[in-house]
């Protein structure tokens, strides 16, 4: 029994713009910096190995795990769940996997969107030439006095949001289609310009023995864990963006060869950050700072970088609005799931619902924004015990020293997604009859049972572990063992 094949969303042109889609969903500031420092500092080309193998094991059957969803549902992950259980006689709790995705993907739009406005407001910086001549202190500084201005945040935050609320507004066709035909390709260029001149005017060659020279003794179970970890965060599984760009793709589409073309080009597209960075890094001997990877660290780097060179401004700029680019194509795959359902379950228009989703998501935003500032959540929990009179000891413990950003990006990246994605494996492993997933993937029967065999078995057990490591749950394990 099959699910109805109507969407009230419209669908994608071809398989080609579904294609843009996942990827600029997929691809994200994680790509430009994170992926080639890990992967140069992990073991080079053999580290590359692992982690394209915790690829094809653990994310690929995940994502097409979840544009199968997609298709089947045609809907919100919200109603796709409940419409696909309800037909083939499911829990319908399972549809609360849905709302989990949409709330996930909410709390990571409300920090990312300071991070994206962040990018525009240093594009305009690196227009205007202000990074030029600047020593790392001066940029530092700079930085530290951006990050600490309250208004200025607030105006390039809003500013994210509302772009982001813009192309969402338009619909599939006129919005989400047109945004990511042209800043996809937009994106590359960008990338390949600046792999280009790293290439033929910094220091290339220990960039590129930093990123593939194989050091297979630098293989450990932590790097594996590492791979593991980036594998399954770096595809935007387990938030519903990739589950609801799925429910507008057709009948006819690939699931299997979509995926496997968008793990290999966001892949790619990391590792081109990686020549295009990390020769700049090199040449101004910036290696010894590059293991600081929390998300300020682009913006305290490459002005400086930039500033010192006789095309500075031009390569700046580019290297701004390839980031903006980045966040954004990220960014409205992000708010996408919500709005959809409340189009579907509300009954607004398409500018209303991204109106309120986007304004409920920017009013969250606030609060991350905030925590760059130095507010957390003691002050926050102190101020409100002034004004009711009362003060509680227990927010002298550390953990209330934390910022929001912080434990927003830990219980998003740490808890909700990997709970996100073993449940969607368990899903359509275990409750889907076969017949159904084979029906929907149109795979051989060999290619249909190797997925099957990793949906049910590998892909839900490497994500539950990436889940202990990441709350430290499994070196409790292990000292418990040994001991």
């Amino acid at each position: 029994m099959t699910t109805e094949r109507d969407t009230i969303h419209g669908e994608w042109a071809g398989r080609f713009t579904f294609f843009l889609a996942a990827t600029g969903s997929a691809v994200g500031l994680g790509n430009l910096w994170k992926f080639p420092y890990v992967a140069g500092s992990s073991g080079g080309g053999s580290f590359l190995l692992v982690y394209l193998l915790c690829l094809f094991l653990i994310g690929l059957p995940l994502m097409m795990a979840e544009i199968m969803l997609g298709r089947m549902g045609r809907r919100s992950p919200v109603n796709a769940l409940r419409r696909i259980s309800q037909i083939h006689g499911h829990s319908r709790l399972w549809k609360w996997l849905g709302v989990v995705g949409m709330l996930i993907a909410c709390l990571i739009l409300s920090y990312y969107s300071v991070i994206g406005g962040w990018a525009y407001a240093y594009t305009v910086r690196a227009a205007s030439g202000l990074f030029m001549g600047q020593t790392m202190d001066g940029v530092v500084s700079l930085f530290a006095r951006f990050a600490s201005d309250a208004e200025h945040l607030l105006a390039w935050h809003t500013l994210f949001m509302l772009t982001t609320v813009m192309v969402v507004s338009r619909g599939v066709k006129r919005g989400l289609e047109f945004a990511v035909t042209w800043m996809m390709p937009v994106l590359l260029v960008i990338l390949v310009v600046l792999v280009i001149y790293a290439v033929r005017n910094a220091d290339v060659y220990n960039a590129i023995a930093f990123l593939f020279h194989p050091d297979f003794h630098k293989i450990t179970p932590d790097v594996v864990l590492t791979a593991m970890g980036h594998a399954f965060f770096t595809l935007s599984l387990g938030m519903g963006a990739i589950m609801v760009y799925g429910s507008y793709i057709g009948q006819r589409s690939s699931i299997c060869g979509l995926s496997s073309a968008i793990i290999i080009t966001d892949t790619m597209i990391a590792i081109l950050a990686g020549l295009a960075i990390f020769p700049l890094v090199f040449s101004f001997q910036l290696e010894g700072i590059m293991i600081r990877s929390d998300p300020g660290l682009l913006f305290r780097i490459f002005p400086y970088v930039f500033g010192q060179m006789p095309a500075g401004i031009l390569l700046g700029t580019l290297f701004f609005v390839l980031l903006s680019i980045a966040a954004l194509t990220s960014a409205i795959s992000l708010l996408e799931p919500a709005v959809a359902w409340l189009v579907e379950s509300r009954g607004m228009t398409r500018p209303h619902a991204s109106a309120w989703a986007g304004f409920c998501v920017w009013l969250l935003g606030l609060v991350s924004m905030l925590s760059f500032t130095g507010l957390n959540l003691r002050d926050m929990l102190t101020a409100v015990s002034a004004w009711l009179g009362h003060y509680s000891p227990m927010f002298e413990h550390k953990f209330y020293s934390q910022s929001f950003f912080t434990l927003i990006d830990f219980m998003t990246a740490k808890l909700l997604l990997p709970i996100s994605g073993i449940l969607i494996a368990i899903y359509t492993g275990w409750l889907l009859k076969s017949d159904v997933s084979k029906q929907e993937l149109s795979m051989s029967n060999w290619s249909y049972q190797c997925w099957r065999g990793l949906i049910r078995y590998v892909t839900p057990v490497a994500i539950f572990v990436v889940l202990l490591n990441a709350t430290g749950a499994l070196a409790w394990i292990i000292r418990l063992i040994n001991n």
